[in-house]
This record gives structure tokens, sequence and C-alpha cells, in this order.
């Protein structure tokens, strides 16, 4: 959920420096939503399958700023990340008293992720054998389900390590 500046920001002027990582922040879920993921790709189209895509795109562009050493960045990116998931559990429902188990599961699942999907696209893992675990969360899913997505992700990884900060930033993920 955005939150408004405080009356001592809109004072001095000041803005929550997370906000320059929006752009960047609505490019991974645009690209997260794109339906070829849910219909080629076979991924579960519920909050669940959404969420997973979302963070194996996520997971490769905190890997890419990783790489340029933008850890702030990644870090106001990383806090864009879990507020929006702490407002889409409380539009589910989800109370106050819960929310912060789901999210700490969530971030969880974040990092987890992130390390393998880092093994996967250097070589060091099998990325489909990475996918099926994480993306699909051990479902049957087809060869070449999993075949495109490991072809589309490898992809955006490429044109991912094309970009500079700025780029990220203004919201090129490739």
């Amino acid at each position: 959920m955005p939150s408004s500046p405080s009356f001592l920001q809109r004072l001095f002027g000041r803005t929550d420096a997370r906000e320059g990582l929006r752009p960047l922040y609505h490019a991974v879920v645009a690209e997260g939503r794109q339906p070829h993921w849910y219909l080629e790709g076979d991924v579960a189209d519920t909050l669940d399958g959404r969420f997973d895509m979302i963070v194996a795109i996520l997971a490769q562009v905190l890997i890419r700023l990783e790489q340029l050493g933008a850890a702030q960045d990644s870090v106001w990116l990383t806090e864009l990340f879990v507020d929006d998931m702490d407002g889409q559990l409380r539009q589910e429902g989800i109370g106050d008293v819960v929310v912060g188990k789901h999210v700490g599961r969530m971030m969880s699942a974040l990092g987890g992720r992130i390390s393998a999907y880092r093994d996967a696209l250097t070589g060091e893992a099998d990325f489909a054998v990475a996918l099926r675990r994480n993306l699909y969360r051990g479902q049957a899913v087809g060869d070449d389900a999993v075949a495109h997505v490991e072809g589309a992700l490898r992809t955006r990884w490429t044109r991912l390590g094309c970009l500079t900060r700025d780029a990220l930033l203004a919201g090129d993920i490739g």
C-alpha cells in the first residue's frame, strides 16, 4: 500500500527513497502477469501461482542489482515487494494478527528462490529442476511448459545482463 509522506517529510521536502524503484517494481509485476506464463508455461493461474511467477522475475532483477553493486536499490525494491504483499494479504482478509507470519513465509520463499535461481542461472544447478520445485511446487507439469518458462526466463536473464542500473530503475527489464 502506498504510504503518504508525513507532515515533516512534506515540510522539509523529503520523499520516500523507494519511490525511485516503483517503475522497476511495476515492470516486474507486469511481466509476472503476462498470459504466456500461464498459458504456454502452465503456471497455475492462482494467487500462489502469480506470486511464484512474480518472485521468479523479481529474483532475477535482485540478482542483477546485486551484480551492479546496487545493494540499497535491492533493499528498497524488496521493501516495495513486502509492502505490496502485505496489502494483498489484507485485501484477501488476512488479519493483523497473522499477516506478519504470512509475509515472513513469503520473504523466506523469496530468499530461497533467489538462491535456487542464482545457482540455476550460473549453471550450478538444473534450471528445470529449480522451476519444478519452486515455481510449480512439485505439481506435474509437461516438459514443454517447463521449457517455455525456462527459455523465457533465460532470455530475460540475458537481457538483464545488458542493462545498466539507470535502465533498470526506469523500469526496463529487457
